[in-house]
């Protein structure tokens, strides 16, 4: 198209045609009168969904102008032209994209496909520049012109609205990450890594000894959030970056959260608390392992367990009876379908069988506020004080009254976890010391990681003999069947406003290795999250 090939639409069908010169002279006369919005006597206003000669001129129009790099006329085709012609600005000046020729693709309705190909130049460095969008043409509110519908993907689709783009030296080097036996780590082998590398870069590009390049970049609105890079110029040096990560555990978990949508996993060591594995498969690419905020279900009874131990109340073979129903006040606590009462029961064996009942009715035993100092004071949550190397949520415990505080134990109520935080917990639990994951040494800059007094032997031990029933006898047995060493294991269901089933939840652990997992709307934790969290810990374990 920028060779003087032009394409228009007629009945939904692009034909080419030649003669680029005469339609430059079309659209400056077009821009100025407004052209498309009324009748041919200019008294009418048209309304009614765009025809396909209108969406065929329209964008004509739009693409005409874009290529040319006049941002003014490119942006009044569309039906928010202050904001089009800012971001059509920086796509020439800012970004230094250049040379640009748009081949449409085929008409659907309204909606027309399209691929950019264009030139990225900056201080002697070019190279080229190919990606494919899409529009809709719809129909001005006030002035019945036929208008491109205004958003910033349009430009780009990696673009959002406050986003621009910008062609420039990179603020920090690149990296080259490495886990902890030096094996590259790269988004491409994996995926997960695309969220957390570009924090890694941003936090640490320039202590990790390299260069920076010229790059190609989304700039973001929010200030935490780093630029995406889409091409990059020239490479400059990248600086070697050693994690904590395992590559081998990182590829059993990226393997095994493919078992279900928008789910996520964490493993760490808990002799150390470095990370050895975090991945996520969700659609919107958020990294729910380390920063979701969600109610964690009945994984939530190994602090409560802890605070029922450390308080005197109970203890591993102390008692904990199991009825159908438990009321606090004036809140009605119900068990999973089917399971058994047990007014015998045993701590021990209400926390293998997961019995909700058996933790609320020792509910009165405790204060408001002593599963918040449990959480804070032995497990390292809910202070916002963790500094694992990228950004991270520490848990939420909050000290509360009425029937929130009897959920709050059960892992429902106001208490949020994501999976780091519980693979935490665990690795607290079986130790008896609160060591703050991180995934980059603090050596490197010399942060200060979290402590926590973390808890007394003995409860440790009976928390872990707990555990190892439930990863041998109780609701974790299933998806724990098979694995060697020595093993544990939590289950955990909670429920989610709006969603039809619940978010399943799971954390166990295999010799020195601690891992917890998420899914949403996948049922019980034994029946989802289980057998992600087995398969980190068989490669890890």
């Amino acid at each position: 198209m920028g060779r003087g090939v032009k394409v228009a639409v007629i009945g939904g069908v692009f034909a080419v045609m030649v003669g680029g010169a005469g339609y430059g002279t079309y659209n400056v006369v077009s821009a100025l009168d407004g052209g498309g919005g009324s009748g041919a006597d200019g008294a009418s206003t048209k309304s009614g969904p765009p025809s396909g000669d209108e969406v065929g001129e329209t964008t004509e129009k739009f693409f005409t102008a874009w290529e040319k790099g006049d941002a003014t006329a490119a942006a009044s085709y569309t039906n928010n032209a202050a904001v089009a012609g800012t971001l059509l600005t920086a796509y020439g000046e800012d970004a230094h994209i250049t040379d640009v020729e748009i081949t449409p693709g085929t008409v659907n309705g309204t909606a027309v496909p399209f691929t950019v190909k264009a030139k990225v130049s900056y201080e002697g460095a070019s190279k080229p520049l190919t990606y494919k969008s899409s529009l809709t043409v719809v129909r001005g509110e006030t002035s019945g012109r036929a208008l491109v519908d205004w958003k910033p993907s349009v430009v780009h689709p990696s673009l959002k609205d406050g986003d621009t783009l910008v062609t420039e030296e990179s603020a920090t080097p690149q990296i080259q990450a490495v886990g902890r036996d030096g094996a590259v780590l790269t988004k491409e082998k994996y995926p997960s890594l695309g969220a957390v590398l570009p924090k890694l870069r941003e936090r640490y590009g320039d202590k990790a000894g390299g260069t920076p390049g010229v790059e190609l970049v989304v700039r973001h609105t929010a200030a935490e959030t780093p630029d995406t890079p889409l091409l990059t110029l020239t490479e400059g040096e990248p600086g070697k970056l050693k994690t904590t990560l395992s590559a081998s555990v990182q590829a059993a978990a990226e393997k095994a959260v493919k078992r279900y949508d928008e789910s996520s996993v964490v493993a760490v060591e808990p002799s150390t608390g470095e990370v050895l594995a975090v991945a996520n498969n969700r659609a919107d690419g958020f990294n729910a392992a380390f920063q979701g905020q969600v109610a964690p279900g009945s994984t939530m009874k190994i602090i409560t367990a802890a605070m029922l131990i450390d308080n005197g109340v109970t203890s591993m073979n102390g008692p904990a009876p199991c009825p159908d129903t438990a009321i606090w006040r004036s809140q009605t606590f119900k068990n999973l379908t089917g399971m058994e009462p047990n007014e015998g029961a045993t701590l021990a064996n209400t926390f293998m069988r997961s019995c909700n009942t058996g933790f609320i009715k020792l509910i009165d035993e405790v204060t408001d506020s002593s599963l918040t100092a449990e959480a804070e004071e032995r497990f390292g949550l809910g202070r916002d004080d963790w500094q694992t190397g990228i950004v991270s949520f520490d848990g939420k415990v909050p000290a509360v009254s009425g029937p929130d505080r009897a959920a709050n134990a059960i892992g429902q109520g106001q208490v949020q976890m994501n999976p780091l935080n519980m693979a935490s917990v665990t690795a607290t639990a079986i130790t008896g010391e609160f060591r703050q994951p991180y995934l980059v040494s603090p050596d490197l800059d010399g942060r200060e990681l979290a402590t926590a007094k973390g808890l007394p032997q003995s409860t440790a031990t009976q928390l872990k003999q707990m555990m190892r029933l439930t990863a041998t006898q109780g609701t974790g047995a299933a998806a724990m069947s098979g694995l060697g060493g020595d093993i544990g294991a939590k289950t955990g269901s909670a429920e989610v406003d709006g969603q039809t089933t619940s978010n399943s939840w799971f954390t166990g652990f295999r010799n020195d290795v601690a891992a917890a997992a998420m899914t949403e709307e996948g049922g019980h934790g034994g029946d989802a999250a289980g057998p992600i969290v087995a398969d980190v810990l068989r490669a890890g374990g």
